[in-house]
Order: structure tokens, then C-alpha cells, then sequence
């Protein structure tokens, strides 16, 4: 019979075996049998639920093992991220089978909430062995591109912070961490060719607090950056976790940390780019890369040394809000224009983009863009970030190119949860726990053909009003778990998410949140310690289009 469990994202099929409910318990006796190339699931299962039951989890089959394998008939029936999950059956406690190494950790990720919150704790909290359900549950995720970006230039988050947050993905079976890792207000990867950038681009003495208008500033110096070891173990975390780090290098805009640190990077005809700091406030910054030969080897440097640290297919090359009113103003630039034989601006974007585009395949990897890169032409072979509403994916996918669907409209975390005063600094439109857990990826009406090319989507969390760990948190949760939801889990039919069983599930999802230690968001609103009375946010009025 069918089984209700509280499980988040929901599977694809869990039924309960029998006629009346029973379980399964894990106790002293409780092995670990890992097959081939389920080691590194081995691996977190005894870090995680070892530490949280206080067992051994000792090497070995028999009656009470947690068995591991990879299934060559689960990987035909759900591809390699797919899993098979049965607790007391076919001489063992439980058996996950994935269609590859992720399915199998996506598995325990499903074994560790059948376990209850106190699986997400680091230390038992009772001496009860944890019991299971009997039940079969077969799984697997509806898309391949299931991701979290994170700002870590706007408010740097420690490396330890980044793993933290690897955890969390894993948790809800994200599976792309997209590292916003340099704009105006901060450079945050060290580049041994280009030292400045850390030394110089790193830092900025004060920092606007609330949105740009706001009177209110922080005076404190704020800054950080990750070593090239800090990135290799980010890097190695994510991967025992089954997740890609994307890493995200922004230009020809969102440039000025980089020029202040380096000033012939910028517009030298135009601006004293000497005079230039690391930007303190937010916004679209004026200052933008020069169009020079001197820039594109600058650039290519600084991404042979990204390569070399993240093995991701995808690299971000940013590509938005790149005003042109320096280039326009610029002699340069437009003697450049005219010698590329270039009918204006925005073909001079395009031509940046284009040129990277070719760098990056011809090293064996793939661009991606925010949707701006579409102007002026779209570079052959860029896959598109689709940020500004549907309708540049929509553009992207029907013109033959990937997508990821991350709209502002419907996944940018940053965007205030409720109406009222009480959110902290209120950002942009009201999107609750349901608005996010009811988006759609695909755009209706999409023709069968270009919705293939929708890689998957990815939620957006901006760090311009987020200082520090908790007040991410606070944005992001609850409503990752319904982003999560919407990545992973097939929809029946358009339409059809049942939010009012989502919100029942949740009931014990915010207890594995409570267990993590996670700041989230109370459904009744922020306590008293998480508001932030008076400082003036960007609230809008009204629910925007789809576009």
C-alpha cells in the first residue's frame, strides 16, 4: 500500500510492504556492506549517522547491514542519480541500489529522514537505535541541473561556512553549487599570477547597510578571500557529496574590485581608474573592463588558474547589468569598434563573451552566461543562466542552446518572504514558501524539442543585505526545501503540486532543520533577533510578470 512519509523532496514511489506497519532497527550490530564504487557514500554515512546514533558501523554483510551497491537495471530505469531503497528485505536491514555512485548517496540522503530529525544531529540524544519503516521506495531526480548560487563577494562567507552549506544542499539532493566569486564589492579566489586581486581586491572599507539608498552604512572594513587550497578543498567536499562547484568570474561588468586592484583593466581614457576602491555600496556600477588585448590575456590568466582548480564542464563568466556609457565615451573602445568591425556596444559585449566562449571550448569546457549574453548575439556553444523572467531561456533553448531557469520573479532567495515590516530589509517582491514551491522550469507551451534543452534550475541567493550565515539562512530556508521539491521531484501534470501535503511534511522538516542548526525562517514570522527594524530595503509593489 501506499506509504505517506514526510520526506523532502518527495520520491518517486514509496510503498509500505505487508499489510500491517512495521520496522526495522539499526542497533550495535549494524554493518556497512559497500560495494564498488559506493565508497564514498560509506564514507558519509559513518561520519553523519555514526556520529548522530553513536554506532560503529563496522565493515560487513549479514542480517543487519546497510548495504550499498550500484544497479545496472536501476541505472536503465532512473539513470545514474536514480536509487532503489528497501529496508528489511533480501537478507539485510537496508538496501540502496542506485544507478550510479550519486544515486546511491542520494539513497542514504533518503535513509538518513526515514532515520527521523535526530539523524541530523552530530551526537546521540537518546539511546534508543534508531527504527525504520518497512518499506520500497524507487527514486529519481526530474532534473540533471539542480542548484543553490551563492553570493560570496558581496558579504564573504568563510570557507567553512561554504562546507557547511555543501551539507545542505546534499541534505535536499541538490547537486550545483554556483560560486559567485567576484564583483564590484569583492574578489574572493586567489589568482598567484595576479596577487592584487586578493591583496587589494578583497577588501573594502565600509559597507552600505540596507539597500543603496539607505543612509546607513557599516563602517567596519569587510573582506576575505579563499586560497587555492581553500578552493581544492571545497572542491573535494562537494564532490564526496555528489556536487559540482560552478565557479563564476564576472565580466566584461561587476568589474570594479578587479580594476582597483589592477587600474589598466579599466576605461583609462575616460576614468581615473587609479582613484577607484573596492566598491562599498550596491547596484549596477559604471566602471567596466576595457576592450583591450591587455584584458583578455589578464583574463585568460586568471582563468587557466580557475580551471585548474574546479573540474566543473560549466564555467560562469557573468555577463550582466554591463553598462556602456564609458565605452561609448571611450576613444579607444570605439576605435576598437570600428577594427573588430562591430556595429556598436552591445556586439562589443558579445565579442568579450564570444571570445571566452572559444578559450573555454577549446580547453575542453562550456560558458554559461546570465541572459545578457543573448545581446548583441548569442556566443556558439553558451549555455544561459535565464535570470530576468522566462523569456531569454525561452529565446536560448528555441535557438538550440542549454538553459538554466533561475528567474528573478520566482527564485531569488534575497527576495523578502512576507509582506510587512518585519522582514529584515525587505528586497524586492513577496515570494512565500508556496510561490517558490509552485514554480514551474519549463515555460508552458515550450515545444518538446527546446525544453530539452533546460538543464535544470537553480535558486539565486544575493548577499547585498545578507552580512553573515544567519541572515542567509534566514532567506533561504525554509524555501530551499521547496526549491528542492521542484528540482528533483516529477510533476504529474501541470499544475498539480500539493502544497497543503508539502506544508504537512514540512511540519517534520523543520525539526531536521532545527537539528542542523539551521536559522530558518519561522512560518509565523522572524523572531525579534532576526528582524532588522529601520533599515531601509527595496520593497516593490505588486506581483511581477512572467516573462
Amino acid at each position: 500500500m501506499t506509504l505517506p512519509l514526510d520526506l523532502i523532496p518527495a520520491p518517486l514511489s514509496a510503498e509500505h510492504r505487508g499489510s500491517a506497519p512495521g520496522h526495522v532497527s539499526l542497533d550495535g550490530r549494524t554493518t556497512l556492506d559497500a560495494g564498488p564504487g559506493t565508497g564514498t557514500t560509506a564514507r558519509w554515512l559513518r561520519t553523519t549517522l555514526g556520529a548522530a546514533t553513536g554506532l560503529p558501523l563496522a565493515d560487513g554483510p549479514g542480517p543487519h547491514a546497510i548495504r550499498l551497491r550500484i544497479d545496472a537495471e536501476v541505472e536503465r530505469e532512473h539513470g545514474p542519480e536514480g536509487y532503489r531503497l528497501s529496508t528489511g528485505t533480501d537478507g539485510a536491514a537496508v538496501v540502496i541500489e542506485g544507478g550510479g555512485p550519486a544515486g546511491v548517496f542520494w539513497g542514504a540522503q533518503t535513509l538518513r529522514q526515514l532515520l527521523g530529525p535526530e539523524a541530523y544531529r552530530r551526537a546521540p540524544v537518546t539511546d534508543r537505535g534508531p527504527g525504520l519503516p518497512l518499506v520500497t521506495l524507487s527514486d529519481r531526480p526530474r532534473f540533471g541541473w539542480r542548484g543553490l548560487l551563492l553570493d560570496v563577494s558581496r558579504h564573504f562567507l568563510p570557507k567553512d561556512d561554504v562546507l557547511r552549506y555543501l551539507d545542505l544542499l546534499a541534505a535536499h539532493k541538490l547537486n550545483v553549487l554556483h560560486l559567485h566569486l567576484t564583483d564590484d564589492q569583492g574578489w574572493r579566489i586567489e589568482i598567484e599570477r595576479h596577487p592584487k586581486l586578493t591583496e587589494v581586491g578583497s577588501w573594502r572599507a565600509r559597507s552600505k547597510w540596507g539597500h543603496r539608498a539607505s543612509p546607513l552604512w557599516d563602517d567596519t572594513p569587510h573582506g576575505g578571500f579563499y586560497t587555492r587550497d581553500d578552493i581544492r578543498e571545497i572542491v573535494a567536499y562537494a564532490a564526496e557529496r555528489h556536487i559540482t562547484v560552478v565557479p563564476e568570474i564576472d565580466l566584461p561588468g561587476h568589474s570594479q574590485a578587479a580594476i582597483a586592484a589592477y587600474p589598466e583593466l579599466g576605461n583609462t581614457d575616460v576614468v581615473d581608474t587609479t582613484a577607484l576602491t573596492v566598491w562599498d555600496t550596491w547596484g549596477v556600477n559604471p566602471n567596466v573592463l576595457a576592450p583591450t588585448e591587455t584584458v583578455l590575456r589578464f583574463y585568460e590568466g586568471v582563468l587557466e588558474e580557475v580551471l585548474d582548480l574546479f573540474p566543473s564542464p560549466f564555467v560562469h563568466i557573468g555577463g550582466d547589468e554591463c553598462p556602456k556609457d564609458q565605452w561609448k565615451a571611450s576613444p579607444a573602445a570605439q576605435a576598437r569598434i570600428r577594427e573588430l568591425g562591430l556595429s556598436g556596444e552591445d556586439e562589443l559585449q558579445s565579442w568579450f563573451i564570444r571570445h571566452f566562449d572559444r578559450w573555454l571550448t577549446a580547453r575542453g569546457r562550456r560558458l554559461i552566461g546570465w541572459d545578457e549574453i543573448l545581446e548583441g548575439g548569442l556566443a556558439e556553444g553558451a549555455a544561459v543562466s535565464s535570470w530576468r523572467g522566462y523569456a531569454g531561456g525561452i529565446a536560448a533553448a528555441e535557438a538550440g542552446h542549454d538553459v538554466v531557469m533561475c528567474p528573478e520573479q520566482q527564485v531569488y532567495l534575497d527576495h523578502r518572504q512576507a509582506p510587512g515590516e518585519d522582514e529584515p530589509m525587505p528586497i524586492g517582491y513577496v515570494r512565500t514558501l508556496e510561490d517558490v514551491y509552485r514554480f514551474e522550469p519549463v515555460p508552458p507551451g515550450l515545444a518538446p524539442e527546446a525544453a530539452a534543452h533546460i538543464l535544470g534550475t537553480q535558486a539565486n541567493v544575493w548577499t547585498e543585505v545578507m552580512e553573515n550565515r544567519a541572515r542567509i539562512d534566514y532567506q533561504v530556508f525554509p524555501r530551499l526545501a521547496a526549491f528542492a521539491e521542484v528540482a528533483w521531484s516529477a510533476l504529474p501534470a501541470p499544475g498539480t503540486r500539493d502544497y497543503p501535503g508539502f506544508e504537512r511534511r514540512m511540519d517534520t522538516h523543520y525539526r531536521r532543520l532545527d537539528a542542523l542548526g539551521v536559522d530558518y525562517r519561522p512560518p509565523a514570522g522572524p523572531h525579534p533577533r532576526q528582524r532588522r527594524p529601520g533599515v531601509l530595503g527595496r520593497p516593490l509593489e505588486g506581483t511581477p510578470p512572467i516573462v
